[in-house]
C-alpha cells in the first residue's frame, strides 16, 4: 500500500501535490470536492471507513474526518479534518481504517489503534471503544527474550485487524474466523501470528468486512512428492474422469470443501495436504498447502507456462467472459450471446477486440476463444488412478500442441490467424466443431448440474467452465472413448521429445530483490457466504487457503470490499469475485464465487479500490491522464427513476478527469476519496506517461509470448534441431525481457501508486509469417526511443545544472545509443540474410551460422588472387568471424582471429596489393582500384579487430560507442586448428601469436593426445615448457618439463617416462645429452637402479656412477653406448672392492679385487668376479700365491701356482704395497664429471674451459639470474625473502681496479659464498650438481673404506677445476700459491710459541696471505660434502680409533692429580687453584675434570668445524688456553719446550674425549693447505697427531 514515494524536492510547488477530493458514493454523475481545512498540507495516504476517514500528511501527522462516535466529545460530523494530537511527534508512515476503527504505524514499526473496540479489534481488552490512539504491543512469543515485532502495514475489517510485519508475517487480532488463528475463543485482544502462512513471504494484506486476503510470493519450484489418490479430509478421489459422448474429461483439480476440521487432537489439519501437519511444523505446512500440492502435471511443465497460469494459451489475456472448454463446449446463457460471439469471432480482429469492443459489448469473447489452443503439461508419473494408456496419450497431447481431433492439426498459420484478415469460417478453433445446438444443449446440462451443486458439500464446487479456461494442465480432453485412441496419437507418444524451453524466467537475483515480484499467489480466509473467498463455494475458511485460479496471473495488488474482492495483475487487468448484488464486480457473469475478469474500458487499470458495495478502477486514458471508473450501486433520483439500480459495467467518472492527475483512489462506505497531483511543468504528466507506456508495453509483450511464442514452440515439424534450439533461445530471452519489463512496470506504478499495461499487437495486412515473427521479436527495440524521449521530457522539468537533469540526460542518451547500436546490428543481419538468399547452394549453406554476419564479398570482381590461373575463379567473402576463399568446388575458411593483413608498398610492383598472412598460408590479393583496396583493407582490419575484442562492441554507459582502432594488433591471443603443417597437423593451438606464428605463451594439443604448454618463438616451441605424450600400451603418459630450443628439447629438463623411469638432466635435439640422472623403478619394483653421469646422443657415454640397488653393487667408471667400457671401480654391499678394466659391461682384463678381510687378488679377469689367467693372491697374514687362477670369487677357485710364506720383515714392507696401488686402475679424478663442468662453462658462454670472453660470461650470469627470478615471480612461494636478497646482491659484480689487495680477495670470497647459495647462479648450480653426484657416489653401497683416497682426490680435483672458473671470472686473482702482501705489517714482538726468539716468520719468505684453492673454496664446498666424506674417514680408521677410545676411557677414570703425574707433567705446571662454577677452589687429590678445563673445552670444538683451516685454528686456540693457564699458575714469563708442553697437551687431549679423533687428524692431514705444513699451525697439528698415536700405544702400568 505504499503511496507516492516521490519526495517533494523533485518538482516545485509542493502545494500542487497530494490534494484531497471527496465525493458521495453510489452515483456515476459525481462532483468531487476539495476537502476543506488542510491549509496546503500534502496528503500522502488516506483511508476510509463506513462513515469516516483518515489522512496522513507529509510531516507524518494524522487527521480524522467524518462521523467519529468514539471521541470523548463526538461532534455530529467533523467536516473538516481534526488532528490526532496523541500521535504528534511519532512520525506515522501508514494509516488504515476499518468499518468503525482505525490504525496507524510509526516509522519504527509501532502500531497505534483507536475507535470501536466491541470485538477487540483495537487489541484492548474489555473496553467497548478506544477514544484516543493507544499503543498495541506485538511480541513474538517464540523468541526469548520477547522481541517486539516491527510492522510495515495494517489492514482493518469490521471486527478484525491484520498487521504485516517486517519479516513478512501476518499478525491478527479481533473476532471471527477471518483472523485465520487456531482458536475458537473471541475476542483475541493480544496480537497473534497467523501460523498457517509462517515461513512464506507475504507481500500485501487486505481486509473485507468479514474476510481477509493476502498476496504471497510463490515458492521456488521443488521436486514434488507423489500425490495420494484420495483427499485426506473428504475422502473424495483427487482425480476424476467424466465420460462424455464424444470425449473424456480427466480432472485432477480436487478442492476440498470442508475448510479446516477443528478437532481436539488435531487442531490444525490442512486440506489438500497429503500429510496432516501439526502446528509445530510451520515450514512444512506452508510448503504443502502451497498449490493444493500443485498437481505434478503443472510442476513439470515442458513448454514453460508462466504468467498466464496453468493454461498455455487459453487464459492468455485472461479476459474470460465465459469459460470455453478445450473440446469446444462453449457455454452461453442465451442465443443473443451466441450470435454476438459468432459475429465477434468472424469479423473482429484482435486489435479491435481489445481496443473497442470490450467497451461496448461486455460479453465480447476473448482471444482464447479465437485461438482456443491450450498446452497441457504431461500428467504426473504417479497418477495411478489413470491407466497407463491414458497417461501416455495425455502426455502426447500435452507435449505437442496437437489437434484434439486428427482432422485439424493446428498449423503455424492458424496459431497466428489473427494476423490475417477476418477468418470467416466459424470453426476456426483448433478443430473443434462450431458451437451449434448440440453444444448449447451440452452447456445447458452442464449449467443445470452446476447450479444444483452450489452450496452442497460435494467434492468440488469449482466452476467447471472456469477449470476449462484456467487450467489446460488440469484437464486433458481425449478424443473419443478410451477404446478409440487414434493410432496417430500413439505414434506421437513414441516420437522422441525435443528439448523444450521454459518461458518462465527463473529467479533473476538482483532484479527480483529490487523490483516487485510478479510470481505471486492469492490466499483468502474468513466468511465466504457471498463467495468473496474465491474458492468456488460459499463455505467459510478458518485458515488461509490459496485461490487456485489466480495462480500464475501475476497479481500485484489486492483490494477487499465489504463482501467482494479485487485482484490487480501486472498486465493491468482486474479479477473480481464475491457479492455482485450492485454490480460491483464489473461483470455480470455467474457464479461469482471464483475470480473473473472485470470489464473496464480504459487502456489498463493500475489502481483499484473496493468499498461497501462498489468498486473504483483507475485506468490510463488516451492522453495518459488517469481515468476513474466506477461500478456498483446507482442511487439515482433523477426523473423519478427506480431508486436503486446497479451498473452493468464500469462507468467513467468524467468529472474526476478534470481535477488533475489522480495518483490514488480510496473507497469506503458513504464516501470515495481521490489523491490528486497538479501537472507542474509537465513533470507529473511525463511520469504518468512513462509508467503507462511501460505497462502497455508489458501487456503487448505478454500477448506475443502467450499467443505466438508458446503455441509456436509447441508445434511439430518446426525444422531441424538447430533451428528449434535457436528459436527456443530467442523465446527464452524474450521471456526474460518480458518479465523484467513487467517488474519495472509494477515498480513505476507503485512509484505513482498502481500497476502496468499495454496496447494490443500490431495488425499489418498480408505479411509473411517469417516477417511477422521478426516484427514481434524486434518490437522491444522500438521501445528504446520512447524511453529516451520520456526521460528527456522529465529532464526538462529540472534546472540544467542540477544532478537530476544530468542523470536523466545521460540515461536518455544511453537508450538512444543502444537503439542506434541495435538498429545497426539489425541492418547487418538483414544484409547477411539477403546474401544467403542471393547465393543459395551447398557451399553457402555450409557457411550459414546464426551468429555469422556478412561484411563484404567480391562477387563484383573487385578482388582477385595474385598469380591465379587464367580460368580459375576466386571469390572472397568476408564475415565477422572469417574470410572465406571460394573456388569452383572448394572453399577455405580463414578465421579472422588468426589473420594478418597489410598493404603492400607500391615500389615492388604490387599495385593495389594486400598481403594476407594466416598460420599456414600467405597470399596476395590484388584489387581492381585503389578505392577497392582501401575498402577491403579497412573492412578486414576492422573485422579482425572486432573478432579479437569479442562482443565488447556493446555501448558503454554514456559513451558514444568505442572508436575502432585503425589496425588490429600484430601480437594477439587466439585459438587455431592446424590443417596441413606436417608437424602440427590437426593440432589445436591456443595462445599468443605474432604475425601468423605462435609466439609467446600457449598450449598446443595434437589429435593423438600429445600436448605442449609453454613458450613459443616464431612458430616453434622455444623456452620453458611442459610436454605430455600418451602411451597407449601402458595407458599412462610420458611427461617432460624443461627447456626447448627451435621445437626440440634442449637444455635442462625432467622427463618422466610412462614406464616409471625419470630422467633429470640435459637434453639436446630431443635426446639426452650432457650430464643427467636416470632413476629406474621404485625400490619395490623388479629392478630399481640409478645412474648419474654423462650422456651422449641418448646413450650413457663418459664417466658415470651406476647404483644397482637389487644386486647391491655400485659401479663408478667409464661408459660407452650404454655399456661399462674402460676403467672402473665396483663396490658391493658385502665389502668386495674391484678396480680395473671393463669391457661390454663385464670385468675383463687386469684388475685388483679386495675382500672385506683384506685378501687381495691382482691379475686377469674374464667376467664379473671371475678370475681367469695369471695373478697373485695375497692373504691377510701376508702369505701369497702366484700362478694361474680360474673360477668365480666366493665359489671355489682352481689354482695352479706357487705358495710363498715370506718373512715377517718382508711382510711389513709388502702388505701396504698391495693396498698402496689402489686407485691406479680407477678413472683419474680430473676425468670425472667433465660434463658437469662443461655445462657450467657453456652457461658462461665458453666453448671449452678458459676459452671465451669474460664480459660475455658476466652478461650470461646476469641474464640467468634475472630470467630465473622472473620465472619464480609467478610463484613467489618458491623464493624465500633471504633468497631474494641474495639474488639482488648478486646482481652487483665485484669491482677490481688497481692492485689486488686482501680486501678484494675477501670480496671475491663473499661473492662466491653468495653465488654458491643459490642454484640460479651458474656457480651455484655447479656446486649443487657436484654435491649431488658426490653424495650419489659415496653414500649407501659407496660408503666403503677402500674409496676414501678416491673421495679425497675427487675433492681436490673439484677445487682445482672450480678455481680455474673463478680465475676466469676474476682475472686479477693471483694463481695458486701466490702471496697477497698485508697492507699494514703486523706489530713486531709477537712471541713465537715455541722458540725463544721473537717471531720474524722466518719460515715464510714474505709476510702476507697465500692464495690457494683450498683457502678460497673449501669453506664453500666442504660443509656440503662433509657427511659422506667424514663417514669414509670413520670407516677407514675404525680399528685404530677403537683402540684409542678404549685407552681414553680407561685413563679418564683417574683424578686430575693422578693423571697429571702419570703423564709426567712437571709439578710446577700443575694448577694450584681452579675455578669451578665461578668460585676459586684449591686443587685436592680427588679433584676431577677441573684442571685446564678451558683448554679442554676449546679442543672439543674441533668436531663442530668443517674445514681443515678452521680445525687448525681450534688447535692453535687450545695451545693458547694452555699457556694462559700456566702463566696464571707460574705468575712469570716463560718459554715452552716441547718436552714440557707435550705431556700437558696430552692431558688436554685425553680429557677432551673426542670420539673420532683419528678421522679428524687424517682429514686435516689430507686437505690441509700445503703452505701451512711448516708454519706454527703445522707444528701444533703434528703435536696433536703425536698425542693420538701416543694414546694408542700408551702402556698402562
Amino acid at each position: 500500500m505504499d503511496s507516492q514515494e516521490r519526495s517533494s524536492e523533485e518538482a516545485e510547488g509542493a502545494k500542487e501535490r497530494g490534494l484531497v477530493y471527496v465525493w458521495k458514493a453510489g452515483s456515476c454523475s459525481v462532483t468531487p470536492e476539495r476537502l476543506p481545512g488542510l491549509s496546503g498540507k500534502t496528503v500522502l495516504q488516506a483511508a476510509l471507513g463506513i462513515h469516516h476517514g483518515l489522512l496522513l500528511t507529509e510531516g507524518g501527522e494524522v487527521y480524522s474526518f467524518g462521523k467519529l462516535p468514539w471521541r470523548s466529545r463526538p461532534e455530529e460530523c467533523a467536516n473538516s479534518p481534526i488532528l490526532e494530537n496523541t500521535l504528534l511527534g511519532h512520525r506515522i508512515i501508514t494509516v488504515a481504517a476499518g468499518s468503525f476503527h482505525n490504525g496507524a504505524v510509526t516509522e519504527s514499526g509501532v502500531v497505534y489503534m483507536w475507535g470501536d473496540n466491541s470485538a477487540g479489534q483495537c487489541a484492548v481488552a474489555n473496553e467497548p471503544c478506544v477514544p484516543e490512539p493507544q499503543l498495541v504491543s506485538i511480541c513474538d512469543s517464540e523468541t526469548s527474550p520477547l522481541l517486539s515485532v516491527r510492522i510495515l502495514q495494517l489492514a482493518c475489517g469490521e471486527e478484525h485487524t491484520l498487521a504485516l510485519s517486517l519479516s513478512r508475517e501476518i499478525w491478527a487480532w479481533g473476532s471471527g474466523c477471518q483472523l485465520g488463528l487456531i482458536t475458537t475463543t473471541f475476542p483475541v485482544t493480544k496480537p497473534q501470528k497467523v501460523e498457517h502462512l509462517a515461513g512464506r513471504v507475504v507481500l500485501q494484506i487486505a481486509c473485507g468486512a468479514y474476510h481477509s486476503l493476502a498476496l504471497v510470493q510463490c515458492l521456488p519450484v521443488q521436486e514434488m512428492k507423489p500425490i495420494p489418490e484420495r483427499c485426506n479430509h473428504c475422502s473424495q478421489p483427487l482425480i476424476t474422469m467424466t465420460d462424455k459422448e464424444d470425449h473424456v474429461i480427466i480432472s485432477d483439480s480436487h478442492c476440498c470443501p470442508l475448510g479446516v476440521a477443528l478437532s481436539d487432537n488435531q487442531p490444525e489439519n490442512h486440506v489438500f495436504c497429503p500429510s496432516s501437519d501439526t502446528p509445530g511444523d510451520k515450514s512444512g505446512t506452508a510448503g504443502q498447502s502451497e498449490d493444493f500440492q500443485k498437481p505434478l502435471v503443472e510442476q513439470h511443465r515442458l513448454v514453460g507456462l508462466e504468467s498466464e497460469g496453468p493454461s498455455g494459451l487459453s487464459s492468455s489475456d485472461g479476459r474470460e467472459d465465459s469459460g470455453i472448454s478445450s473440446s469446444g463446449n462453449t457455454l452461453f446463457s442465451d442465443k443473443k450471446e451466441v450470435k454476438e460471439y459468432l459475429i465477434g469471432l468472424s469479423d473482429s480482429s484482435l486489435n479491435e477486440s481489445l481496443n473497442k469492443n470490450i467497451c461496448t459489448e461486455p460479453e465480447q469473447p476473448s482471444q482464447e476463444e479465437q485461438l482456443s489452443a491450450c498446452i497441457p503439461g504431461p500428467p504426473g508419473s504417479s497418477t495411478s488412478t489413470l491407466n497407463s494408456l491414458v497417461a501416455s496419450c495425455a502426455s502426447a497431447v500435452g507435449v505437442r500442441v496437437a489437434a484434439t481431433y486428427e482432422a485439424g492439426a493446428l498449423s503455424l498459420k492458424k496459431v497466428m490467424n489473427f494476423y490475417g484478415t477476418s477468418s470467416s469460417e466459424p470453426g476456426a478453433q483448433s478443430g473443434s466443431r462450431s458451437p451449434g445446438p448440440e453444444a448449447l444443449k451440452d452447456s445447458r446440462e452442464e449449467q443445470v448440474r452446476l447450479e444444483s451443486m452450489q452450496g452442497k458439500k460435494s467434492s468440488s464446487l469449482v466452476d467447471i467452465r472456469e477449470e476449462e479456461s484456467e487450467g489446460g494442465s488440469r484437464r486433458l480432453s481425449l478424443p473419443g472413448l478410451l477404446s478409440q485412441v487414434s493410432p496417430r496419437l500413439l505414434r506421437k507418444v513414441g516420437r522422441a521429445k525435443m528439448r523444450t524451453v521454459a518461458l518462465t524466467p527463473t529467479y533473476s537475483g538482483e532484479a527480483d530483490a529490487l523490483l516487485p515480484s510478479l510470481r505471486t499467489e492469492v490466499w483468502s480466509w474468513g466468511k465466504g457466504k457471498e463467495g468473496q473467498l474465491g474458492h468456488g463455494d460459499v463455505l467459510p475458511r478458518l485458515q488461509p487457503l490459496c485461490v487456485k485460479s489466480l495462480d500464475g496471473k501475476e497479481v500485484i495488488h489486492l483490494s477487499a470490499g465489504s463482501h467482494h474482492s479485487l485482484a490487480l495483475t501486472a498486465k493491468s487487468q482486474v479479477y473480481s469475485w464475491g457479492s455482485n448484488i450492485s454490480g460491483q464486480l464489473g461483470h455480470l457473469n455467474s457464479p461469482t464465487t471464483v475470480p473473473r475478469l472485470a470489464k473496464v474500458c480504459g487502456d489498463g487499470i493500475w489502481t483499484t479500490a473496493a468499498g461497501l458495495d462498489y468498486s473504483l478502477f483507475l485506468a490510463d486514458e488516451k492522453d495518459f491522464q488517469p481515468g476513474l471508473y466506477y461500478c456498483g450501486q446507482e442511487k439515482s433520483t433523477e426523473n423519478n427513476l427506480n431508486e436503486n439500480s446497479c451498473t452493468k459495467c464500469p462507468v467513467l467518472l468524467v468529472a474526476c478527469s478534470k481535477i488533475g492527475y489522480i495518483s490514488n483512489v480510496i473507497a469506503g462506505g458513504d464516501n470515495c476519496l481521490a489523491l490528486v497531483d497538479k501537472n507542474v511543468m509537465g513533470y507529473i504528466a511525463s511520469l504518468h506517461e512513462l509508467a503507462a507506456t511501460e505497462r502497455r508495453f508489458y501487456f503487448k509483450l505478454s500477448e506475443i509470448k502467450s499467443q505466438v511464442l508458446r503455441p509456436l514452440l509447441g508445434l511439430d515439424n518446426l525444422g531441424n534441431a538447430n533451428t528449434i534450439q535457436l528459436l527456443q533461445e530467442m523465446a527464452s530471452r524474450f521471456s526474460k525481457l518480458c518479465y523484467l519489463i513487467g517488474q519495472h512496470g509494477a515498480s513505476l506504478s507503485s512509484f505513482l501508486h498502481g500497476v502496468k499495461e499495454a496496447r494490443s499487437l500490431k495488425n499489418e495486412e498480408n505479411l509473411q509469417l517469417v516477417e511477422v515473427l521478426n516484427a514481434l521479436f524486434f518490437m522491444p527495440f522500438g521501445r528504446l526511443h520512447n524511453y529516451a524521449r520520456t526521460l528527456l521530457k522529465l529532464a526538462t522539468c529540472f534546472e540544467v545544472a542540477s544532478p537530476e537533469y544530468q542523470k536523466l540526460q545521460d540515461s536518455s542518451s544511453c537508450y538512444e545509443n543502444l537503439a542506434v547500436h541495435l538498429s545497426r546490428k539489425m541492418k547487418e543481419a538483414e544484409y547477411t540474410l539477403g546474401f544467403w538468399k542471393t547465393f543459395p547452394g551447398k557451399m553457402t549453406d555450409s557457411l550459414r551460422k546464426p551468429e555469422r554476419r556478412l561484411i563484404c564479398e567480391s562477387s563484383n570482381r573487385g578482388l582477385s588472387l595474385q598469380h591465379a590461373g587464367r580460368f580459375s575463379v576466386n571469390w572472397f567473402i568476408l564475415f565477422n568471424d572469417a574470410l572465406v576463399h571460394a573456388q569452383f568446388s572448394t572453399h577455405h575458411i580463414f578465421p579472422l582471429s588468426t589473420l594478418w593483413v597489410e598493404a603492400l608498398s607500391e615500389e615492388a610492383g604490387n599495385v593495389n596489393g594486400l598481403k594476407i598472412t594466416t598460420p599456414e598460408e600467405q597470399f596476395v590479393l590484388v584489387s581492381s582500384t585503389p578505392q577497392e583496396k582501401t575498402k577491403w583493407l579497412r573492412a578486414i582490419s576492422q573485422a579482425v579487430d572486432q573478432a579479437l575484442r569479442g562482443t565488447s562492441d556493446m555501448i558503454l554507459y554514456g559513451a558514444g560507442g568505442n572508436v575502432p582502432r585503425q589496425e588490429p594488433p600484430i601480437s594477439r591471443s587466439a585459438k587455431y586448428t592446424f590443417y596441413k603443417d606436417p608437424r602440427f597437423k590437426d593440432a589445436v593451438y591456443d595462445g599468443r601469436w605474432l604475425s601468423g606464428k605462435p609466439h609467446g605463451r600457449g598450449i598446443l594439443k595434437w589429435a593423438d593426445g600429445r600436448m605442449y604448454s609453454g613458450t613459443f618463438r616464431t612458430g616453434l616451441e622455444d623456452g620453458y615448457g611442459e610436454y605430455r605424450v600418451p602411451n597407449k600400451a601402458l595407458n599412462k603418459e610420458d611427461h617432460y618439463v624443461g627447456y626447448w630450443k627451435e621445437g626440440k628439447m634442449c637444455g635442462h629438463g625432467v622427463y618422466s617416462y610412462a614406464t616409471g623411469e625419470v630422467y633429470e638432466g640435459c637434453f639436446q635435439d630431443n635426446m639426452r645429452h650432457g650430464h643427467g640422472l636416470l632413476r629406474s623403478g621404485k625400490l619395490t619394483s623388479s629392478s630399481p637402479s640409478m645412474f648419474i653421469g654423462q650422456w651422449i646422443m641418448d646413450k650413457k657415454s663418459g664417466y658415470g656412477v651406476f647404483d644397482d640397488i637389487t644386486r647391491g653393487e655400485k659401479y663408478m667408471g667409464m661408459w660407452q653406448d650404454d655399456l661399462c667400457q674402460g676403467n672402473g671401480v665396483v663396490v658391493t654391499q658385502f665389502g668386495l672392492y674391484y678396480e680395473g678394466a671393463f669391457s661390454s659391461n663385464k670385468m675383463m682384463g687386469t684388475g685388483i679385487l679386495l675382500s672385506e678381510d683384506d685378501t687381495v687378488y691382482e691379475g686377469e679377469f674374464s667376467d664379473n668376479w671371475t678370475l681367469s689367467g695369471k695373478g697373485t693372491l695375497t692373504l691377510p697374514n701376508g702369505d701369497y700365491i702366484e700362478g694361474l687362477f680360474s673360477g668365480e670369487w666366493g665359489s671355489g677357485i682352481k689354482i695352479t701356482g706357487t705358495y710363498f710364506k715370506p718373512s715377517l720383515y718382508e711382510n711389513e714392507k709388502d702388505k701396504p704395497k698391495a693396498l698402496r696401488k689402489l686407485g691406479i686402475l680407477a678413472v683419474s679424478p680430473d676425468e670425472k664429471w667433465k660434463a658437469v663442468f662443461e655445462e657450467c662453462w657453456n652457461q658462461l658462454g665458453c666453448e671449452s674451459p678458459g676459452q671465451g670472453d669474460r664480459w660475455k660470461a658476466w652478461d650470461n650470469i646476469a641474464v640467468a639470474l634475472t630470467t630465473n627470478r622472473r620465472q619464480h615471480k609467478d610463484s613467489p612461494e618458491l623464493l624465500s625473502r633471504s633468497h631474494t636478497q641474495t639474488l639482488e646482491s648478486l646482481e652487483f659484480i665485484p669491482q677490481h681496479i688497481g692492485a689486488f689487495t686482501l680486501e678484494k680477495y675477501e670480496n671475491i670470497k663473499k661473492y662466491l659464498i653468495k653465488a654458491c647459495d643459490t642454484p640460479l647462479h651458474p656457480l651455484g648450480k655447479l656446486v649443487e650438481t657436484l654435491v649431488a653426484v658426490y653424495r650419489m657416489t659415496y653414500v649407501g653401497v659407496g660408503a666403503n673404506r677402500r674409496l676414501l683416497q678416491e673421495a679425497v682426490r675427487e675433492i681436490k680435483s673439484y677445487l682445482k677445476r672450480i678455481f680455474q672458473l673463478v680465475r676466469f671470472l676474476f682475472p686479477d686473482l693471483p694463481e695458486e700459491g701466490s702471496t697477497i702482501p698485508f697492507l699494514t705489517t703486523e706489530p713486531k714482538g709477537r712471541r713465537s710459541f715455541c722458540s725463544g726468539k721473537s717471531d720474524s716468520r722466518s719460515e715464510s719468505p714474505e709476510p702476507g696471505y697465500v692464495v690457494t684453492s683450498f683457502g678460497l673454496l673449501l669453506p664453500v664446498l666442504l660443509p656440503r660434502l662433509y657427511p659422506p666424506l667424514f663417514m669414509l674417514y670413520a670407516l677407514d680408521n675404525e680399528r685404530e680409533e677403537d683402540i684409542y677410545w678404549e685407552c681414553v676411557l680407561r685413563l679418564n677414570k683417574q683424578t686430575d692429580m693422578a693423571l697429571l703425574s702419570f703423564l709426567g707433567v712437571q709439578a710446577k705446571f700443575w694448577p694450584g687453584t681452579v675455578s669451578i662454577l665461578g668460585e676459586s677452589r684449591k686443587v685436592s687429590s680427588n679433584t676431577k675434570d677441573a684442571c685446564f678445563a678451558s683448554a679442554v673445552e676449546c679442543l672439543q670444538q674441533i668436531s663442530t668445524t668443517f674445514t681443515p683451516a678452521d680445525k687448525l685454528k681450534v688447535i692453535q686456540q687450545t695451545f693458547e688456553e694452555i699457556s694462559q693457564s700456566v702463566l696464571e699458575t707460574l705468575q712469570e714469563d716463560f718459554l715452552w719446550s716441547m718436552d714440557d708442553l707435550f705431556p700437558v697437551f696430552l692431558y688436554v687431549v685425553l680429557r677432551a674425549r673426542i670420539r673420532n679423533l683419528g678421522s679428524e687428524v687424517h682429514l686435516i692431514e689430507d686437505l690441509m693447505d700445503p703452505y701451512l705444513q711448516h708454519g706454527e699451525q703445522g707444528i701444533m697439528f703434528t703435536t696433536l697427531k703425536a698425542c693420538y698415536y701416543q694414546i694408542q700405544h700408551e702402556k698402562l702400568t
